[in-house]
């Protein structure tokens, strides 16, 4: 992958991880506003870090092999986020889960960079 390639990927994972921190402040206001089952959270966890990627991946990724791109800012994405948010929360236990959060982070890469570069862009 070229230099521009890289710095794609870097942009796009950076864009990830920031908006899966807004959705995750906003939503962390909406459970303390109402009352949202502990049920709940974990999949719109998830939502919203697949939303969060694939925002990432359609403003940043451009050119050709785009599910590369795409694959590599996914598991980036992925991975950095458990980072911070264990930071946040003190906590580094990683679960059984955490494999399924990989392919799906990674799956919403691939698919969002083959959108991403088959997408016309002024």
């Amino acid at each position: 992958m070229r230099k521009d390639g890289i710095l794609q990927v870097v942009k796009a994972t950076l864009a990830a991880i920031v908006f899966s921190l807004v959705f995750v402040i906003v939503f962390t206001l909406i459970i303390q506003l109402a009352s949202v089952s502990s049920g709940v959270i974990k999949p719109v966890n998830q939502v919203f870090k697949v939303i969060a990627i694939a925002v990432g991946g359609l403003l940043f990724i451009r050119g050709e092999k785009g599910f590369i791109k795409g694959a590599i800012a996914g598991l980036a994405s992925v991975l950095l986020s458990y980072l911070l948010f264990a930071v946040i929360g003190g906590s580094f236990a990683v679960k059984w889960t955490f494999i399924f959060e990989i392919v799906l982070g990674v799956a919403a890469g691939v698919i969002t960079g083959i959108i991403a570069v088959n997408i016309k862009k002024s």
